[in-house]
């Protein structure tokens, strides 16, 4: 849901430094800011109509979760993840999405895969129209929902930080499958580990879960 604007485009809302930070994270992780991208305070203000005090205190708590930098004497910029970096949260991630199916399967009476379901139906609808953000977000959706399984609220804890910081890098690898591959291709490596899930066999599901960790794409 967009944040309220006035007739400049400046935030209207009680809670400036909220806004803030849900439209700057959402920049981030959409790709509009890319990795390495200065954030400059004034800059800020002016394009959020808002004054700089609740623009730091955005930062700050984007600092606090991974997605920005602050930098000693040269301000602040979108975070960048060294190739080692990326390639240990992806290991943390894949034993904490083992550990959630794991826990999931079978799952019990109470759980259903409809939350899956549905950030997965937005993920198709937005491959076909080409709009990455949308897919981005709902990729982002089902990993989420794919662990919430579990029922694990520790895990779920330790486990949105993981990907949170991930999607830096899955908004650049989105747009590289976008354009080396159908629209329908991603979708369908999600569809088949959904399939898996749905069969409520834990072996099954580990299965896809590894083969779709296959690393072509950061995805």
């Amino acid at each position: 849901m967009s944040e309220p604007v006035g007739p400049h485009g400046a935030l209207e809302s009680s809670s400036l430094v909220e806004l803030s930070v849900r439209r700057l994270r959402d920049e981030i992780l959409s790709g509009t800011l890319v990795p390495g991208e200065r954030l400059i305070e004034e800059q800020l203000t002016r394009r959020f109509g808002i004054s700089r005090a609740p623009v730091r205190e955005a930062l700050r708590l984007l600092g606090q979760q991974g997605l920005v930098e602050h930098l000693p004497r040269r301000g602040v910029r979108v975070a960048e993840l060294s190739r080692r970096d990326v390639d240990e949260l992806f290991t943390l991630r894949d034993v904490l999405e083992r550990h959630a199916v794991q826990t999931a399967l079978p799952l019990s009476g109470d759980r259903s895969l409809d939350l899956l379901a549905q950030a997965l139906e937005t993920m198709r609808k937005a491959a076909t129209t080409r709009d990455l953000p949308t897919e981005n977000a709902a990729h982002r959706r089902f990993h989420i929902e794919v662990v919430a399984l579990a029922g694990h609220r520790q895990l779920m804890l330790v486990y949105e930080p993981v990907i949170l910081k991930l999607q830096l890098y899955m908004a650049t690898n989105i747009r590289r499958e976008a354009e080396e591959r159908t629209p329908d291709q991603g979708v369908l490596r999600h569809q088949r580990l959904f399939e898996a899930i749905a069969t409520g066999d834990p072996e099954t599901a580990l299965r896809m879960l590894a083969a779709h960790g296959a690393r072509t794409y950061i995805t």
